[in-house]
């Protein structure tokens, strides 16, 4: 029992600083090597989605990038550990261990992305990356959805149920439409990931069980 509260509560803790720490690099990296990221081809407006964010990788500080990658991708699927513990519904096993694979999923964007622009073969790293963000797209939106379903059995997070659900439905035109849609994804994942964290760790994993 101790050590599933332990785990619980690292869970929580580990779901609050990924998401914040993800964003913070993101935006720092990009800021510094913005030049090198026009190189690539990328534009914030007309290119969003070109090489960006796992461009980065390839910068001078690009190690900062890969270990965001993989340092996020745990503290994510440490949190969908933890929520897998509090929740004992069906909905709640499925969407917390749908989070988990999406956390392994993340940290699979550490292999190094190979950049569009180029006159070599695609390379296994690059292939490995491009299939990590596949399976990240169809493991982390059904993951919301499922939690969403998992949270309308307590008052308390019924809530939260519904903000799932429209953060899913902002976060699926990103892997159709695309473009500046990245950037509504990329937001509303990292939010909803800190705002469910936050909750989990103000309620001490107290979640809805069945």
């Amino acid at each position: 029992m101790k050590f599933h509260q332990g785990l619980i509560r690292a869970a929580g803790i580990a779901g609050i600083l990924g998401p914040l720490m993800f964003g913070l690099v993101t935006v720092l990296l990009t800021w510094t090597e913005y030049d090198f990221m026009l190189s690539l081809g990328w534009d914030p407006l007309r290119a969003p989605t070109f090489d960006w964010p796992s461009g980065l990788a390839l910068s001078p500080l690009g190690w900062l990038m890969t270990t965001t990658f993989v340092a996020s991708g745990a503290s994510m699927s440490l949190f969908g550990a933890g929520l897998r513990l509090a929740l004992r519904s069906p909905t709640g096993e499925i969407g917390s261990g749908l989070l988990v694979l999406a956390g392994c999923a993340l940290a699979g964007l550490a292999f190094t992305t190979d950049p569009t622009i180029r006159s070599t073969p695609a390379t296994w790293h690059g292939r490995l990356h491009d299939a990590s963000f596949v399976v990240l797209g169809l493991t982390l939106i059904p993951a919301i959805i499922f939690l969403g379903a998992a949270f309308r059995q307590a008052e308390s997070w019924r809530k939260f149920s519904s903000y799932s659900w429209v953060t899913a439905a902002l976060a699926i035109p990103a892997f159709t439409v695309k473009g500046m849609a990245f950037y509504v994804f990329l937001a509303a994942t990292l939010i909803w990931s800190e705002t469910i964290a936050l909750q989990f760790e103000k309620s001490a994993g107290f979640l809805p069980t069945n």
